[in-house]
């Protein structure tokens, strides 16, 4: 079992950046896969890093050069790093962690079988 709870996000203006983190319990947290997915009102929700146990990575085309994924093992935390922030990425943002293999699956909710509660992120223009 793996528990992960959510801090960080809030209100930054756009060109800003800002920073979630996602704190997991559980000792398999260093061999499964990490993801962040967000969910703006009215739409599904949708992928926007992952990260293997191993440090590969894949980001969603929307994100790729502004945000970066990362974990820290020796922690269970992961973390996200948003640049150059934009109004289109507030959302809420969720942490989700998984045993996902095959990379043509890293950008499935449904891959994902632990999920935190989710934390807003706001960008004013």
């Amino acid at each position: 079992q793996v528990q992960l709870v959510e801090s960080g996000g809030g209100l930054v203006e756009a060109g800003g950046s800002l920073s979630v983190s996602c704190a997991a319990s559980g000792r398999i947290f260093s061999s499964i896969t990490i993801a962040w997915f967000r969910q703006a009102p009215g739409k599904e929700r949708e992928f926007v890093a992952a990260m293997r146990s191993g440090g590969s990575t894949r980001y969603a085309d929307s994100v790729k050069g502004r945000f970066t994924i990362s974990r820290d093992n020796s922690k269970n935390t992961m973390y996200l790093q948003m640049n150059s922030l934009k109004p289109e990425d507030s959302a809420v943002y969720y942490c989700a962690a998984g045993l996902v293999f095959r990379y043509s699956d890293w950008d499935a909710v449904s891959s994902y079988n632990y999920w935190g509660q989710g934390t807003q992120v706001t960008v004013s223009s």
